[in-house]
Protein backbone atom coordinates (compact mmCIF):
# COMPACT_ATOMS: atom_id res chain seq x y z
CA UNK A 1 0.00 0.00 0.00
CA UNK A 2 2.51 2.47 0.71
CA UNK A 3 4.52 1.46 -2.51
CA UNK A 4 1.24 2.24 -4.07
CA UNK A 5 1.25 5.68 -2.52
CA UNK A 6 5.02 6.98 -3.24
CA UNK A 7 4.66 5.71 -6.98
CA UNK A 8 1.51 7.65 -7.19
CA UNK A 9 3.43 10.49 -5.54
CA UNK A 10 6.02 10.54 -8.05
CA UNK A 11 3.27 10.41 -11.46
CA UNK A 12 1.95 13.61 -10.01
CA UNK A 13 5.10 15.14 -9.31
CA UNK A 14 5.52 14.49 -13.13
CA UNK A 15 2.56 15.89 -14.18
CA UNK A 16 3.37 19.17 -12.26
CA UNK A 17 2.78 22.46 -14.44
CA UNK A 18 5.94 24.17 -15.53
CA UNK A 19 4.84 27.39 -13.62
CA UNK A 20 5.05 25.79 -10.13
CA UNK A 21 8.90 24.80 -11.27
CA UNK A 22 9.89 27.77 -12.83
CA UNK A 23 11.08 29.78 -9.50
CA UNK A 24 13.17 26.53 -8.53
CA UNK A 25 14.50 26.72 -11.81
CA UNK A 26 15.49 29.86 -11.51
CA UNK A 27 17.07 30.22 -7.95
CA UNK A 28 19.25 27.10 -9.20
CA UNK A 29 20.06 28.72 -12.79
CA UNK A 30 21.82 31.32 -10.41
CA UNK A 31 24.58 29.65 -9.20
CA UNK A 32 27.54 29.44 -11.89
CA UNK A 33 28.06 25.91 -13.53
CA UNK A 34 31.74 25.83 -12.54
CA UNK A 35 31.00 25.64 -8.55
CA UNK A 36 27.90 23.60 -8.85
CA UNK A 37 29.95 20.22 -10.81
CA UNK A 38 33.00 21.18 -8.55
CA UNK A 39 30.25 20.60 -5.57
CA UNK A 40 28.68 17.82 -6.76
CA UNK A 41 31.95 16.29 -7.56
CA UNK A 42 32.66 16.18 -3.90
CA UNK A 43 29.48 15.11 -2.49
CA UNK A 44 30.04 12.14 -5.53
CA UNK A 45 33.35 11.81 -3.50
CA UNK A 46 31.94 11.80 -0.40
CA UNK A 47 29.23 9.37 -0.83
CA UNK A 48 31.57 6.70 -2.74
CA UNK A 49 34.35 7.39 0.23
CA UNK A 50 31.07 6.50 2.86
CA UNK A 51 30.74 3.21 0.95
CA UNK A 52 32.39 -0.13 2.17
CA UNK A 53 35.21 -1.55 0.20
CA UNK A 54 38.86 -0.46 -0.78
CA UNK A 55 38.25 0.16 -4.82
CA UNK A 56 36.05 1.98 -6.68
CA UNK A 57 35.47 -1.64 -8.91
CA UNK A 58 34.25 -2.97 -5.13
CA UNK A 59 32.25 0.12 -4.35
CA UNK A 60 30.50 -0.22 -7.64
CA UNK A 61 29.63 -3.67 -7.46
CA UNK A 62 28.30 -3.37 -4.24
CA UNK A 63 25.72 -0.33 -5.02
CA UNK A 64 24.91 -2.80 -7.87
CA UNK A 65 24.65 -5.97 -5.55
CA UNK A 66 22.49 -3.95 -3.45
CA UNK A 67 19.86 -2.11 -6.21
CA UNK A 68 19.19 -5.48 -7.59
CA UNK A 69 18.43 -6.77 -4.05
CA UNK A 70 16.44 -3.90 -3.70
CA UNK A 71 14.48 -3.99 -7.03
CA UNK A 72 14.20 -7.75 -6.48
CA UNK A 73 12.71 -7.90 -3.15
CA UNK A 74 10.34 -4.62 -4.21
CA UNK A 75 9.33 -6.65 -7.25
CA UNK A 76 8.26 -9.81 -4.97
CA UNK A 77 6.34 -7.52 -2.19
CA UNK A 78 9.18 -8.65 0.14
CA UNK A 79 10.04 -5.65 0.84
CA UNK A 80 7.23 -2.70 1.79
CA UNK A 81 8.30 0.93 1.62
CA UNK A 82 6.30 2.32 4.32
CA UNK A 83 6.80 5.22 7.25
CA UNK A 84 8.91 2.45 9.11
CA UNK A 85 11.25 1.61 6.28
CA UNK A 86 11.83 5.14 5.81
CA UNK A 87 12.39 6.10 9.44
CA UNK A 88 14.79 3.14 9.57
CA UNK A 89 16.72 4.40 6.40
CA UNK A 90 17.04 7.95 8.29
CA UNK A 91 17.97 6.49 11.24
CA UNK A 92 20.51 4.57 9.59
CA UNK A 93 21.81 7.55 7.61
CA UNK A 94 21.84 9.35 10.72
CA UNK A 95 24.13 6.33 12.40
CA UNK A 96 26.30 6.36 9.67
CA UNK A 97 26.87 10.30 9.81
CA UNK A 98 27.50 10.28 13.18
CA UNK A 99 30.23 7.00 13.23
CA UNK A 100 32.19 9.20 10.69
CA UNK A 101 32.09 11.91 12.38
CA UNK A 102 32.78 10.06 16.08
CA UNK A 103 35.29 7.54 14.06
CA UNK A 104 38.40 9.78 13.87
CA UNK A 105 37.70 10.74 18.09
CA UNK A 106 37.54 7.47 19.07
CA UNK A 107 40.56 5.91 17.11
CA UNK A 108 42.69 8.82 18.25
CA UNK A 109 41.20 8.21 21.75
CA UNK A 110 41.99 4.10 20.87
CA UNK A 111 45.59 4.41 19.73
CA UNK A 112 46.41 6.13 23.05
CA UNK A 113 44.76 4.28 25.24
CA UNK A 114 46.79 1.24 23.31
CA UNK A 115 49.99 3.20 23.57
CA UNK A 116 49.51 4.54 27.08
CA UNK A 117 49.06 0.12 27.87
CA UNK A 118 52.14 -0.24 25.51
CA UNK A 119 54.33 2.27 27.93
CA UNK A 120 52.85 0.97 31.25
CA UNK A 121 54.05 -2.49 29.52
CA UNK A 122 57.23 -1.61 28.30
CA UNK A 123 57.81 -0.01 31.79
CA UNK A 124 56.74 -2.98 33.30
CA UNK A 125 59.26 -4.82 31.42
CA UNK A 126 62.07 -2.90 31.96
CA UNK A 127 61.63 -2.64 35.55
CA UNK A 128 61.56 -6.49 35.82
CA UNK A 129 64.68 -7.26 33.23
CA UNK A 130 66.31 -4.80 35.51
CA UNK A 131 65.44 -6.89 38.74
CA UNK A 132 65.96 -9.35 37.17
CA UNK A 133 69.54 -8.16 36.08
CA UNK A 134 70.24 -6.89 39.63
CA UNK A 135 69.45 -10.94 41.37
CA UNK A 136 72.15 -12.08 38.43
CA UNK A 137 74.42 -9.92 39.63
CA UNK A 138 74.25 -10.59 43.54
CA UNK A 139 74.09 -14.18 42.64
CA UNK A 140 77.41 -13.90 40.60
CA UNK A 141 78.51 -12.27 43.98
CA UNK A 142 77.75 -15.20 46.07
CA UNK A 143 79.59 -17.83 43.87
CA UNK A 144 82.98 -17.82 46.43
CA UNK A 145 80.55 -18.32 49.49
CA UNK A 146 81.53 -22.15 49.36
CA UNK A 147 85.15 -21.31 49.85
CA UNK A 148 84.35 -18.93 52.26
CA UNK A 149 82.31 -20.54 54.35
CA UNK A 150 84.51 -23.62 54.60
CA UNK A 151 87.29 -21.28 55.09
CA UNK A 152 85.23 -19.32 58.08
CA UNK A 153 84.37 -23.30 59.06
CA UNK A 154 88.37 -23.73 59.60
CA UNK A 155 88.49 -20.79 61.48
CA UNK A 156 85.49 -21.55 63.86
CA UNK A 157 87.52 -24.84 64.40
CA UNK A 158 90.58 -23.51 65.23
CA UNK A 159 89.16 -20.54 67.36
CA UNK A 160 87.07 -23.57 69.13
CA UNK A 161 90.55 -25.47 69.76
CA UNK A 162 91.91 -22.22 71.09
CA UNK A 163 89.50 -21.65 73.46
CA UNK A 164 89.76 -25.13 75.12
CA UNK A 165 93.65 -24.89 75.27
CA UNK A 166 92.78 -21.20 77.18
CA UNK A 167 90.29 -23.45 79.40
CA UNK A 168 92.77 -25.98 80.02
CA UNK A 169 95.23 -23.58 80.76
CA UNK A 170 93.28 -21.73 83.51
CA UNK A 171 92.50 -25.03 85.16
CA UNK A 172 95.95 -25.50 85.07
CA UNK A 173 97.06 -22.37 86.71
CA UNK A 174 94.06 -22.21 89.25
CA UNK A 175 95.41 -25.96 90.28
CA UNK A 176 98.52 -24.28 90.55
CA UNK A 177 97.47 -21.49 92.74
CA UNK A 178 95.90 -23.91 95.15
CA UNK A 179 98.86 -26.33 95.56
CA UNK A 180 101.25 -23.33 95.95
CA UNK A 181 98.31 -21.87 98.78
CA UNK A 182 98.08 -25.15 100.50
CA UNK A 183 102.51 -25.89 100.38
CA UNK A 184 102.50 -22.11 101.50
CA UNK A 185 100.13 -22.71 104.26
CA UNK A 186 101.65 -25.81 105.08
CA UNK A 187 104.93 -24.37 104.91
CA UNK A 188 104.19 -21.92 107.37
CA UNK A 189 102.42 -24.77 109.81
CA UNK A 190 106.01 -26.44 109.74
CA UNK A 191 107.92 -23.09 110.55
CA UNK A 192 105.60 -22.10 113.21
CA UNK A 193 105.78 -25.76 114.71
CA UNK A 194 109.82 -25.54 114.27
CA UNK A 195 109.93 -21.98 116.03
CA UNK A 196 107.41 -23.54 118.80
CA UNK A 197 109.95 -26.39 119.45
CA UNK A 198 113.20 -24.31 119.54
CA UNK A 199 111.44 -21.88 122.15
CA UNK A 200 110.67 -25.08 123.87
CA UNK A 201 113.79 -26.44 123.56
CA UNK A 202 115.48 -23.14 124.93
CA UNK A 203 113.59 -22.87 127.73
CA UNK A 204 114.30 -26.60 128.73
CA UNK A 205 117.77 -25.54 127.89
CA UNK A 206 117.86 -22.51 129.81
CA UNK A 207 115.87 -24.26 132.81
CA UNK A 208 118.21 -27.05 132.84
CA UNK A 209 121.25 -24.57 133.05
CA UNK A 210 119.67 -22.40 135.15
CA UNK A 211 119.00 -25.05 136.96
CA UNK A 212 122.48 -26.58 137.58
CA UNK A 213 124.17 -23.38 138.03
CA UNK A 214 122.46 -23.78 141.79
CA UNK A 215 123.89 -26.71 142.04
CA UNK A 216 127.40 -26.03 144.48
CA UNK A 217 129.35 -28.99 143.08
CA UNK A 218 129.07 -27.80 139.78
CA UNK A 219 129.55 -24.19 140.71
CA UNK A 220 132.40 -25.33 142.39
CA UNK A 221 133.78 -26.98 138.89
CA UNK A 222 133.13 -24.04 136.80
CA UNK A 223 135.17 -22.31 139.27
CA UNK A 224 138.20 -24.66 139.29
CA UNK A 225 138.40 -24.97 135.46
CA UNK A 226 138.06 -21.19 135.36
CA UNK A 227 141.40 -20.90 137.61
CA UNK A 228 143.01 -23.61 135.69
CA UNK A 229 141.77 -21.76 131.89
CA UNK A 230 143.45 -18.48 133.79
CA UNK A 231 146.65 -19.81 134.82
CA UNK A 232 147.28 -21.90 131.58
CA UNK A 233 147.05 -18.28 130.12
CA UNK A 234 149.64 -16.86 132.27
CA UNK A 235 152.15 -19.33 131.90
CA UNK A 236 151.86 -18.83 128.48
CA UNK A 237 152.16 -15.19 128.73
CA UNK A 238 148.99 -14.50 126.86
CA UNK A 239 147.75 -11.84 129.68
Amino acid sequence: MSFRIARSSLSLAKVASPRALAPAAARFSTSSPASADVVAAKKANALIDALPGNSLVSKTGIITLTTAVSAAAISSELFVLNEEVVILGSFVIFMGYVSNLVAPAYTEWADGQIQKVKDILNTSRTAHVAAVQTRINTVGELKDVEALTTQLFELSKQTAELEHETFALRQKAALTAEVKSVLDAWVRHEAQVREAEQRDLVQTVLANVQKGLGDKKLQREILLSSLGEIEALVKSKAI
